[in-house]
């Protein structure tokens, strides 16, 4: 016999799989002997009251084994011998396009300008030891795009344009953690996450698919109103091209734009990236001076408020976990924040960001947003001495417009140096964010405090350029064969919705081939 159940319990008994097995034996009238497994398949916190529940739907089976997987497999047949696409990008967007590629029946081409997941590694480390920033291989460029060494967070709030399950299960069959199917906000974890696309790369490969590293995009090339293939490392490469290039490529734009292909400025926020002890977080969060004890997760928070008609919010919430130097070339300062699987570091971060609208911001160029995002990375450049030591204050001080004459310890490993953010931060935002800041401390007592640190800048939230396409489609709205796709083409916010964006680049692909 199989039941499904859904009811809430107390931390200590939704951590341990005999007290839960207990639990429902006595709630629901079986014998817990009979009991050969129970499988978790949604759970949540409800921390809003000062007694804190977990809520669960869990199926048990009794005097009967499991006889499904926990996942469900996708097949990806042998395309060695089918018609090519390019994909360019080897981000979420650009895996899953090449992934349901497989399954469609057609050979994916992926093009990467940075480096596989492994030998990206090392050239992070140097970020921190040399302060120099390798413009190819960064936090934002090589095989995993930004979410691979800055989170692997998988929460989103888009429902509509796609299977977010299926993602998930692609990512489960690839070595991600079962539990990212049942966590209300699943996060596989940066110590994990570059396993798991290697899978990916792998399943291409033996596929008869193709994954090139090192193999920068320079060109598209075009028949008339027609892409058929680009120009990538000084070789062509043919066949209609899934664009699925990030959202911090900027060459690409300045290309497109010269070229003077369809794109249009598109809003994006802008701020620090907001630094708590998560002890701290968790006392407040749950209630409690002892925080979370042992059987609750690092504490996750999320803000949002208006000031003066633009939206103030926390953003990519990392409980115990780190701020990491997220620049893309020289003379930039820009930062991010990623935490291992399990969040057990002594911060927690967000990005605490202001909405920037393209009508906010002077002219008609389609590239103005990226030009104030990269003005603004060049400033806090200048702030931090001209290296990726990171300007910084603390909260409190930046809300009350005073120096902060000393810093807190931090995660953020390039270094930090006192800065007057509350002066130098386009008054739009600074205004804005401190009048948020007021807000937030009202609504959770003790988040406003000089304990916390204010790191800058927050800019590469999302992309500040939509390249246009069609709406049924997904081609460009000029040209036959270019799928904009994902994050980089203004088109999706985070993995789970990157992947999406890319499986369903792929049908539209397949659907113009069958044409």
């Amino acid at each position: 016999m199989v039941n499904e159940y859904q009811f809430r319990v107390q931390p200590h008994v939704a951590a341990n799989e005999q007290a839960l097995r207990s639990w429902l034996a006595d709630e629901y009238g079986f014998d817990v002997r009979t009991v050969t497994a129970v499988r978790i398949l949604r759970r949540s916190i409800d921390a809003r009251q000062r007694t804190i529940f977990v809520n669960l739907k869990v199926r048990v089976y009794i005097n009967e084994q499991p006889q499904d997987d926990e996942y469900q497999h996708t097949d990806y047949p042998d395309v060695s011998d089918r018609p090519q696409v390019i994909v360019v990008g080897a981000g979420p967007g650009g895996l899953f396009a090449a992934l349901r590629l497989i399954e469609l029946g057609l050979r994916p081409i992926v093009l990467e300008r940075g480096k596989d997941v492994h030998e990206r590694k090392r050239d992070l480390s140097q970020i921190t030891k040399t302060q120099q920033v390798d413009g190819e291989s960064n936090y934002c460029f090589g095989e995993g795009g930004a979410g691979a060494y800055s989170d692997g967070k998988l929460y989103t709030r888009s429902k509509k344009r796609g299977s977010i399950e299926k993602i998930l299960n692609v990512f489960c069959q690839h070595g991600a953690s079962t539990n990212i199917l049942a966590d209300a906000h699943p996060h596989i974890g940066t110590d994990k996450l570059p396993r798991v696309i290697e899978n990916m790369r792998n399943t291409i490969i033996n596929s008869g698919g193709e994954v090139h590293f090192q193999t920068k995009m320079t060109q598209l090339l075009l028949d008339g109103c027609r892409v058929v293939g680009c120009v990538a490392a000084d070789k062509e490469y043919r066949g209609p091209v899934i664009l699925a290039t990030g959202h911090s490529a900027r060459d690409v734009y300045r290309y497109l734009a010269d070229s003077h292909i369809e794109l249009e400025a598109k809003g994006i926020a802008v701020g620090v990236r907001l630094e708590h002890p998560s002890m701290l977080i968790d006392q407040i969060q749950y209630h409690n001076r002892q925080g979370r004890g042992r059987y609750l997760p690092a504490a996750e928070y999320s803000f949002v408020t208006q000031v003066d008609g633009r939206g103030v919010y926390s953003f990519c919430m990392c409980p115990g976990g780190f701020v990491i130097p997220a620049a893309t070339d020289k003379e930039q300062i820009v930062v991010n924040g990623m935490s291992p699987s399990n969040r057990g570091g002594q911060w927690s971060n967000s990005g605490m960001v202001v909405e920037t609208r393209a009508e906010d911001i002077e002219g008609s160029d389609p590239l103005r947003v990226m030009h104030f995002q990269e003005q603004l990375e060049r400033d806090c450049w200048l702030q931090g001495n001209r290296r990726q030591t990171a300007p910084a204050q603390r909260m409190a001080d930046f809300v009350n417009r005073r120096l902060s004459y000393d810093l807190p310890r931090s995660s953020y490993a390039p270094g930090l140096i006192s800065s007057p953010l509350h002066f130098w931060l386009p008054q739009a935002v600074s205004h804005r964010l401190q009048e948020g800041f007021k807000q937030f401390g009202r609504m959770s007592h003790g988040f406003l405090t000089n304990e916390a640190l204010m790191i800058g800048v927050e800019t590469r939230t999302s992309s500040p350029v939509r390249i246009v396409r069609d709406t049924d489609s997904l081609m460009h709205i000029r040209l036959q064969g270019l799928f904009p796709c994902g994050e980089g083409a203004g088109y999706a916010g985070g993995i789970v919705s990157a992947g999406v964006d890319g499986e369903r680049c792929a049908e539209m692909c397949a659907a113009y081939l069958g044409k």
